[in-house]
């Protein structure tokens, strides 16, 4: 019989895992060993003196870089690998009291969580820069009118600003789930050892402050079994990735020739190597590509903590690292290209504006001003405009020939009566700039209205990025303080 680890194990999961760790958890394994040991000094479980020699010890390997700490056969993981060479340059006795009051269990959610925390953020500050890129644009665009959609189908004239106010409230409720996910990464397991915590007086919140976690689980059954943080983080870059393939679709069928609302800039055009007028937005389709991809490692993590047992299991530790590394990083790919194709889009924005009133899309506005003008009920006024509309259709009228006369046709058709309505009014009604203007209410297309929900997300990115600014400090004030402590206990 071959001995531990048989050669197809090794190869195909203790050295990618091992891999895995050496680049995400290797600095965290040595911050984790720090503060453990300074707390175990500190609540008296262990002497200064054991203590120091444990933090001589990290910082030797720290030193030694994790270059030299290369996968050993037989050796199973990273932290059997660093606490034998703690060991070794400790001492047994010394370095053998490392893992005291804590198990790999606590320690390896631990370093998963630290590793986490610091890719969401980084996701959340790319997220930023989208959104600032975003939001310069829209105010560029206050007064660009254009065709607005529903069921893809022209509806009412808006402006680009408008379109892009939406965009930007709902980046700014992703950028919430992303940092509603970081909060729930960033709490500390530790303290939790195998599963049931421990009987020794060991002090875990000492230990979350030293590390950066803004708080303690409680349950050390959760903090083994929990599964929710990683959740959380897949479902935050879901709902990113599903609103942003929207807006790719939007942007893809506003850059066609027959459309012509908007052009890609030329750094991410590609032509074609047979007809010489092609231009290819394919930056669009390889986000739409990519955003796929990302959606499905995102649901990878949510199944492989689906129907697994609430405890300690492979399944959200090794093997879940790959995923969500790959569905963050994907993601980031993602917002960076975004953020550099927003910065560079241009509007073709006089054929917008002819486009904005056609395909009779002032229509409702029609009907409104019948109601203000001549009294009619609205249900009334929305049945005239609708025949005039339909009328015109059946005779091949495009909307820009609509007339008073076929107004008033259309009137007593539907009402049984002519009404007291002016051309003037009429020709206001119909006009697309008009539509826009009047519709100045809260969250309304008139430019003040559209400023004015544009001020509300700027000052809502201001709050973001305060948080970013507030997470980062926070951790390293923790990395500061920690590296202090272990000084003075040298010392």
């Amino acid at each position: 019989m071959p001995s531990f680890p048989h050669s197809a194990y090794s190869r195909t999961v203790l050295v990618p895992a091992y891999e895995d760790s050496a680049r995400y958890l290797f600095e965290p394994m040595l911050a984790s060993h720090e503060a453990h040991a300074l707390m175990l000094a500190e609540a008296g479980i262990i002497s200064q003196e054991n203590a120091a020699a444990i933090l001589r010890a990290v910082a030797q390997i720290r030193a030694e870089s994790v270059e030299n700490m290369g996968y050993v056969p037989g050796i199973e993981d990273l932290f059997f690998r660093v606490e034998g060479r703690i060991i070794e340059l400790a001492g047994a006795d010394f370095g053998g009291n490392l893992q005291l009051a804590r198990s790999r269990n606590d320690l390896g959610h631990a370093l998963a969580r630290m590793a986490f925390r610091h890719m969401l953020l980084g996701l959340d500050a790319d997220l930023l820069d989208l959104r600032r890129a975003v939001q310069k644009l829209a105010h560029e665009h206050i007064d660009t009118i254009m065709p607005g959609y529903t069921h893809t189908q022209p509806a009412q004239p808006v402006t680009f600003a408008h379109y892009l106010a939406g965009v930007l409230t709902a980046l700014g409720k992703d950028q919430a789930r992303i940092q509603a996910a970081y909060a729930n990464m960033n709490e500390s397991p530790l303290g939790a050892a195998a599963l049931t915590g421990t009987g020794f007086p060991i002090d875990r919140a000492r230990v979350a402050l030293l590390l950066g976690f803004d708080t303690v689980i409680a349950s050390t059954q959760h903090c083994i079994g929990a599964g929710d943080h990683l959740t959380d983080s897949a479902a935050a870059i879901q709902s990113l990735a599903i609103q942003l393939s929207r807006i790719t679709h939007d942007l893809l069928v506003r850059a066609t020739k027959e459309t012509n609302a908007l052009r890609i800039d030329d750094s991410f055009i590609q032509i074609s190597s047979i007809m010489p007028q092609k231009r290819n937005p394919v930056v669009l389709e390889h986000l739409r590509a990519r955003l796929s991809r990302t959606l499905g490692y995102a649901q990878t993590v949510v199944l492989l903590c689906h129907s697994i047992p609430y405890g300690d299991t492979q399944d959200i530790e090794d093997e879940i690292m790959p995923p969500l590394v790959a569905a963050i990083a994907a993601m980031r790919e993602c917002i960076t290209l975004y953020t550099s194709v927003f910065a560079t889009l241009t509007l073709n924005k006089e054929h917008l504006r002819a486009q904005a009133a056609q395909g009779f899309t002032t229509a409702t506005e029609l009907a409104d001003s019948l109601v203000r003008e001549t009294g009619l009920p609205f249900r009334l006024a929305h049945k005239v405009a609708a025949t005039m509309v339909r009328n015109a259709v059946a005779d091949g009228l495009p909307s820009d020939q609509l007339t008073l006369e076929r107004l008033q046709a259309a009137a007593q058709t539907a009402v049984g009566y002519t009404l007291d309505f002016s051309e003037a009014q009429f020709t206001r009604a119909l006009d697309a700039q008009h539509f826009v203007a009047v519709r100045n209410g809260l969250g309304g297309v008139a430019p003040t209205a559209t400023s004015a929900v544009l001020d509300a997300t700027a000052q809502v990115l201001a709050v973001d990025e305060h948080w970013l600014e507030s997470a980062q400090n926070r951790l390293a004030a923790a990395d500061a303080m920690r590296r202090s402590a272990a000084a003075q206990m040298l010392a």
